[in-house]
């Protein structure tokens, strides 16, 4: 295996590994906030933008996972 294939292959699992827990969370997430908007629709509002929140902060962690495997891949 050559070093261009390790790269590749690093980037591949850096990347992919590291997508799984914030789209389990973000799934997780907006699960439970569409659960509490059922129960209390009156707060739907509140609980949307904490979910937007919740959801911008968990996506910053995907972002990481690219962002380190371009550093592997082109290092």
């Amino acid at each position: 295996m050559d070093v261009d294939s390790a790269k590749t292959l690093g980037f591949a699992l850096a990347v992919g590994l590291g997508v799984i827990g914030p789209g389990i969370g973000i799934g997780i997430l907006v699960s439970k906030a569409l659960e509490a908007i059922g129960r209390n629709p009156e707060a739907s509002g509140t609980i949307q933008t904490t979910m937007f929140i919740g959801i911008a902060f968990t996506e910053a962690l995907a972002i990481f996972a690219l962002v380190v495997g371009f550093i592997i891949k082109f290092t």
